[in-house]
């Protein structure tokens, strides 16, 4: 275990490309929708508590969850849950498990990581933090772990690498990063995968406290001091109405776009293990096994004639799906709505758009 070091786990969205499973009462980093026996947020812990002990693990999440939170993750200390009153993007997040860390050890390094995220190969992947860790004590840098793009994807953000700077840290290579780039269009995606310059952005950060409050309070100082401001007030009784508060008057931000996209001592720390950020259905697709016509099927029985190319997913393992004559399409069944869509993300936001609207009791 490596002392002065923790873990941030962010644990608050909703999951939405995940409906109808998803569902705000319980979204997806709560559900086990692999089938391996562990929820996403239960696959996280287990998997940083390998080298970074309980009682320096953080889970930020929504105040709606936090008693999700305990009953999935009963050796975390309850301290340690971090219930936001409203939700405000991962700066506002990280800016509040700062600075409650600071009150205690401020010497401290942190990995930042999502709770939902597919992280293939944990020894690679640790030893990565690990080593990230360790550069992180001796630099004042901010560190994004960057994955080696496999396909021309548009639904991730990408960094751009400064190669010919670049630093070994074990067998790591660390690249000062020189720009950001938001999710492309395909054409902008193809050209940055050729480049040979460019990492996914996999949203996994590493930095000391002292690194990451000063950017802080450097690039959004109106975010950032009011969270510095309650430093006396954590671990206290008066801590969760002041926290309500600062959320109150807190606009939303991301930290990519509040801080890492602004500072100028950020690097891009290369990575290879395998990653996804299971974002959607159709990256579910992707990372799934197929039968002979292209179908990733995740379902206890199903008949199909004629279908290619599309998800077949059913939560109930004693129903029989049938389906026929379908080509390139998501087909998911759960106890009280079932989707069939077009694998097109795009198609989807617009349809889940619809539904919050005129169907809000099923979101």
């Amino acid at each position: 275990m490596m002392p002065n070091f923790y873990c941030i786990i962010m644990a608050g969205g909703i999951g939405s490309r995940f409906w109808p499973v998803s569902r705000n009462a319980r979204p997806k980093q709560f559900l086990d929708i692999l089938g391996v026996g562990k929820s996403f947020l239960q696959q996280t812990y287990d998997r940083f508590v390998q080298i970074i002990p309980a009682e320096r693990i953080l889970v930020v999440t929504s105040e709606l969850y936090a008693s999700l939170v305990k009953e999935q993750l009963p050796n975390l200390p309850e301290k340690n849950i971090l219930a936001e009153p409203y939700r405000r993007n991962t700066a506002p997040c990280i800016a509040y498990a700062t600075y409650k860390l600071m009150k205690t050890d401020p010497d401290a390094s942190v990995v930042v990581a999502p709770s939902d995220h597919l992280i293939i190969g944990d020894n690679a992947f640790l030893g990565t933090v690990r080593a990230a860790l360790e550069f992180a004590v001796q630099s004042d840098v901010l560190i994004t772990i960057g994955i080696k793009p496999t396909r021309p994807e548009t639904g991730y953000g990408y960094i751009q690498a400064l190669k010919k700077e670049y630093r070994s840290v074990g067998e790591h290579l660390v690249y000062p990063v020189k720009t950001f780039t938001e999710k492309p269009n395909a054409d902008l995606a193809r050209v940055l995968v050729d480049s040979g310059e460019f990492y996914w952005n996999s949203g996994i950060f590493v930095w000391s406290l002292t690194s990451i409050a000063r950017q802080l309070e450097k690039w959004i100082p109106e975010i950032s001091l009011p969270f510095r401001n309650g430093i006396s007030i954590y671990n206290t009784p008066h801590e969760a109405k002041f926290i309500r508060k600062v959320y109150e008057d807190c606009r939303n931000v991301s930290i990519d776009y509040g801080v890492m996209e602004k500072a100028n001592n950020t690097f891009v720390f290369s990575a290879s293990f395998g990653w996804s950020d299971l974002g959607s259905w159709e990256s579910f697709y992707m990372h799934s096994s197929k039968d002979r016509s292209e179908n990733a099927i995740a379902a206890g029985r199903s008949l199909l004639e004629n279908v290619k190319n599309c998800l077949v997913y059913a939560e109930e393992n004693n129903k029989l799906l049938v389906v026929k004559d379908l080509d390139n399409y998501i087909i998911v069944d759960t106890k009280d709505a079932l989707l069939i869509c077009p694998r097109d993300d795009s198609q989807f936001r617009q349809l889940f758009n619809d539904i919050a609207q005129k169907q809000e009791k099923f979101i």
